[in-house]
């Protein structure tokens, strides 16, 4: 069966996923990147090899979606899956089922500051082409050129900021909100709501003095210590200049009240009033 940690790019899911590779993986109980391919995402390329003729073909890769987690599932061990997809039923396709997932944790973040998180990452230069990326329901990431002479990624449905939250709420069982900025404001208190949500469904043998050394080492601040050491792996590059860009960038610094335009931050708000009202963005 697989466990999810879902959110939308740019939340704090790959920050998690450290914390779980760590806790799950290291028998020394430090933080290292190596230890992050144990939890891979999904969907990837290689979970649809004979599958799918053209992955990115999105008629056809939604048809192989849950195909794809039953070949991962033929081993029943429990695993972690990545994924930025959204919960949702495509043209008549799940993209999963209780079959197939025992539960997620959904990392979810202020979509204020998702933007400009995802104006770096992206390199999406003006704030109203990025604030059209989050609300566009339709949005799909991954899709590969035409005349690319390689495919290297596969398509991934992320859909707009509050349509990705809502579909994955729908999940009836084993669902764990955890909010990025509770992450900055109080690691010890989130992570271990963590710890006790992943106990249920994996053996652990890590007491809480344990536990709380490896969330030391995962803040935020050392994390980007790591990463100007060069040793992070998963960045993307720049378009245009084809220079690395920082993942862990401004975190805690990254404020949208002194980043957006206010035109920019009150349509966000029209348009995701009900969301963010919900987790206590407004």
């Amino acid at each position: 069966m697989i466990l999810w940690l879902a959110s939308y790019p740019k939340s704090g899911n790959t920050w998690v996923r450290i914390f779980l590779s760590t806790l799950i993986y290291s028998k020394n109980n430090i933080v290292n990147f190596e230890d992050l391919s144990r939890i891979r995402t999904f969907p990837k390329i290689r979970d649809f090899n004979g599958l799918c003729e053209n992955v990115q073909d999105r008629d056809e890769l939604i048809q192989k979606w849950i195909t794809a987690q039953e070949a991962l599932n033929l081993n029943t061990d429990i695993k972690i899956f990545k994924t930025h997809n959204v919960m949702c039923n495509v043209k008549g396709y799940n993209f999963s089922n209780l079959e197939n997932s025992l539960g997620v944790i959904y990392v979810v973040r202020d979509p204020r500051n998702v933007l400009s998180s995802i104006m770096n990452h992206f390199s999406i230069s003006d704030q109203n082409e990025a604030k059209n990326f989050i609300q566009n329901d339709y949005n799909w990431i991954g899709l590969t050129k035409n005349g690319a002479k390689k495919v290297t990624e596969i398509p991934i449905y992320i859909g707009s900021w509050g349509f990705h939250y809502n579909s994955w709420k729908v999940l009836p069982k084993n669902y764990l909100l955890i909010k990025y900025e509770n992450l900055l404001s109080d690691p010890e208190k989130e992570f271990f709501k963590i710890y006790e949500f992943i106990t249920k469904f994996i053996k652990i043998d890590k007491d809480k003095k344990i536990v709380k050394k490896i969330i030391d080492q995962t803040s935020f601040v050392n994390l980007q210590e790591k990463e100007n050491k060069n040793l992070f792996t998963e960045n993307v590059f720049d378009l245009k200049s084809k220079k690395k860009i920082k993942f862990f960038n401004l975190g805690p610094r990254n404020n949208w009240k002194h980043m957006i335009d206010e035109k920019i931050s009150q349509e966000i708000q029209n348009t995701f009033k009900k969301e963010m009202s919900e987790l206590g963005y407004l």
